[in-house]
């Protein structure tokens, strides 16, 4: 295991070229699915450093060959950005209007190459392989789920899968984490309910989908409350109502859009179950009827907890002891690294990107959203250092 002292000077060394490479892809930003530009930067940096690579539409896969045999550890940058426009009046400011990095992936993406190059390096001395999951559309349709069926996760095999999200919340040199969930899933439930129209005069010669669908909005909003433990999280919003036509006339159908998040696949699951049955049964029971679709969007992130521990124990030596903040609920939020937890063990964390003291306070997904940059030569220096030990595991 290198000195950590070593390892974070080597990576401070880098920082004016991680900028440079942060800077560059701030001021390009491209949505999901066309990250063209910003792949082909990406590939340009790896066959400087001789990182062999694969490249499957904007997702690139790199790999580190250690020129000794062992473990494969998976490092993760999302490279997306989203439809915002920039006002941060940086000199380095977005150059594609309506159209930002407000999630810090170009940090992530700086970080996992400037990780890219302390191995490749030290190849001669590695033992093992590095993987480097450089993935397209975190924000819009999930290519982490993808990109593990196009095979990333295999061919060396991964063993484990790091990740990580900047933070303002949290000031550089902190990192926030927790054991177990840490973001939930998303699944979107689409109901109808379907009655029968009439004059509105006469409502005994018609079923009422509007009156159904105040009887199963109430009961849909005591599932949570009635089927998951108070010691689970689960959240289930119906976010639209349309249906019926003009006042005077009884609605024959009407449609609601709801979204659910949960932090256990069992709970959404049994959830979805119950919505089902709800929006089938009262509906039936009034002389309607209803049908629910479903879509599944992502999986909850479990982090699984040995490998937390080796994050924390790589925050200790790397930033100091302490430095670790832990999460005490899990997130609503979602975040599509879960697929390659799902797949392998691994786990996320949060690195501090935010300074009150040079104004750098914005949340992300804000116009103003900006982060401190030391901590993009951290960031490396974590990523190597926690990589470093699960390749060392047994």
């Amino acid at each position: 295991m290198i000195e950590p002292k070593k390892l974070r000077i080597d990576a401070w060394d880098i920082r004016p070229w991680l900028v440079e490479i942060r800077r560059t892809l701030h001021r390009h930003p491209e949505l999901g699915r066309a990250e063209t530009r910003t792949a082909d930067f990406i590939e340009s940096k790896l066959d400087e450093m001789g990182v062999e690579r694969v490249r499957t539409g904007t997702a690139i896969v790199g790999l580190v060959r250690g020129a000794k045999p062992g473990r494969t550890v998976a490092l993760r940058a999302d490279m997306d950005a989203l439809p915002i426009k920039e006002e941060t009046g940086a000199e380095y400011a977005s150059e594609n209007d309506g159209v930002m990095h407000a999630c810090g992936h170009d940090a992530h993406t700086a970080i996992l190459l400037g990780a890219a190059r302390w191995f490749a390096e030290r190849r001669a001395s590695l033992a093992g392989n590095v993987k480097l999951l450089f993935q397209p559309a975190e924000e819009t349709d999930g290519g982490a789920e993808i990109m593990i069926r196009d095979g990333c996760m295999e061919n060396p095999r991964v063993d484990y899968a790091l990740g990580l999200h900047v933070m303002p919340y949290l000031p550089v040199g902190r990192i926030e984490t927790k054991k177990g969930a840490l973001n939930g899933s998303s699944t979107e439930l689409d109901f109808t309910i379907r009655g029968t129209s009439c004059h509105a005069a006469y409502p005994e010669r018609g079923v009422d989908a509007v009156m159904i669908a105040a009887h199963v909005v109430t009961a849909l909003h005591s599932l949570v409350s009635r089927y998951v433990s108070p010691l689970e999280s689960a959240v289930l919003t119906i976010g639209t109502i349309n249906g019926g036509t003009v006042s005077n006339v009884v609605a024959g159908e009407v449609k609601m859009r709801s979204t659910l998040r949960t932090t256990s696949d069992e709970t959404r699951d049994m959830l979805v179950d119950r919505a089902r049955a709800v929006v089938e049964g009262v509906s039936a029971s009034f002389g309607g009827s209803g049908s629910v679709d479903v879509s599944y969007g992502y999986t909850a992130l479990v982090n699984d907890p040995a490998v937390v521990d080796v994050i924390a124990a790589a925050a200790d030596d790397i930033l100091c002891p302490g430095s670790v903040d832990w999460k005490e609920k899990p997130s609503m939020g979602v975040e599509d690294f879960s697929f390659f937890c799902k797949a392998r063990p691994g786990a996320f964390y949060h690195l501090g990107c935010g300074n009150a003291e040079k104004g750098i306070t914005s949340p992300i997904h804000s116009s103003t959203f900006d982060i401190d940059e030391d901590c993009l030569p951290l960031g490396v220096a974590m990523q190597v250092a926690a990589a470093l030990r699960l390749l060392e595991q047994p």
